[in-house]
């Protein structure tokens, strides 16, 4: 409730005018069937580095399989989509790929965020979340704190988030939980994200305890993204109910969630890469759907150009013809 609250508290007239425009747009596009589009983006990702520290398996980053160059976004190009957007943004997330808190400006950026009233929030490993960095980070401003916790015990969390250290991450979700309360500030809102795969489906009880017993404000389980998961995978879990897959009778694997020609996410967001490319949306890792560039255009030329356009128009014809789709949970069920 408080979260949701403070959300709402950062919106003005020009950010409710600005998602009204985009949602009637998309509810036009939908009963009309011709591509209609207005406003700016509610929400948009920026990708502060593509770096990390750790090797998960299902990650580009972790795996170290982009073909895109690995760097971080310097200062100037965040000053410039903030002065383009934070008007009409109401969301902004410091996360796409890498680890975030590996950028040395990271908590700058979040506080110019804030003082825009932009509702601010990443996602971390939450290995770099020392007294220091903790404090700093509730001084920032930052309204949202996702820490990723995918195992109770050093042994199971270690199976996926490889090269990480469990007691550093209940280390650093503390120092967080600590300085919040010494500086009485009522952000961030601490979340422990689980990311659910088979070898530990069975700590979810007690992933649950353990926020309760720290006091982290909230549990989320979030399914897996498998990238082969025609063929199964080890990381499926055997509750159905936490899969984003389903076993057909050849044995093989489909996405349950229907896959409808249509797409909210190109109407209200998109993701800026470290670099300043414009890309759809999170599920293009390593930003093969480059709609434009932000150090050659600006973004409303972009955001309203041919490129996205005709992009928007696919996903209303063929979007099962296009690759990130195909393993795209747009309205499929995110467990809490």
């Amino acid at each position: 409730m408080a979260d949701g609250l403070n959300f709402l508290s950062k919106q003005t007239p020009s950010r409710f005018f600005n998602a009204a425009s985009v949602y009637s747009s998309f509810q036009a596009t939908k009963w009309t069937g011709s591509v209609k589009h207005h406003g700016m983006p509610i929400s948009i990702s920026i990708e502060p580095t593509t770096s990390c520290n750790l090797r998960c398996p299902e990650c580009p980053s972790g795996l170290r399989s982009f073909t895109r160059p690995t760097g971080m976004m310097n200062k100037e190009l965040f000053e410039s989509v903030m002065n383009q957007l934070a008007p009409t943004l109401s969301y902004l997330i410091f996360y796409f790929q890498g680890e975030p808190y590996l950028h040395p400006n990271l908590l700058e950026m979040v506080r110019m965020a804030a003082q825009q009233k932009i509702y601010t929030a990443t996602s971390t490993n939450a290995h770099f979340l020392t007294d220091e960095i903790a404090k700093k980070t509730i001084e920032s401003g930052l309204d949202r704190l996702i820490i990723s916790l995918d195992g109770t015990t050093q042994e199971t969390y270690q199976s996926y988030r490889i090269g990480g250290k469990l007691d550093k991450v209940i280390e650093g979700a503390k120092n967080i939980l600590r300085w919040k309360k010494e500086l009485k500030s009522k952000t961030p809102h601490v979340i422990f994200q689980f990311l659910v795969v088979r070898h530990n489906e069975h700590q979810i009880d007690e992933v649950k305890k353990l926020a309760k017993e720290l006091g982290v404000d909230e549990v989320k389980l979030k399914t897996a993204q498998i990238y082969d998961f025609e063929n199964g995978s080890d990381l499926i879990p055997v509750n159905d109910k936490f899969s984003r897959y389903k076993k057909k009778s050849d044995g093989h694997y489909a996405i349950k969630s229907g896959l409808l020609d249509e797409c909210w996410k190109m109407w209200h967001s998109c993701v800026i890469t470290w670099d300043g490319k414009v890309v759809p949306c999170c599920f293009d890792k390593d930003a093969h759907f480059v709609l434009g560039d932000l150090t050659k255009s600006s973004f409303k030329e972009i955001w309203e150009g041919r490129k996205y356009l005709d992009f928007r128009n696919s996903l209303f014809t063929s979007r099962s013809e296009i690759e990130m789709c195909r393993n795209c949970t747009e309205g499929a069920k995110v467990f809490a």
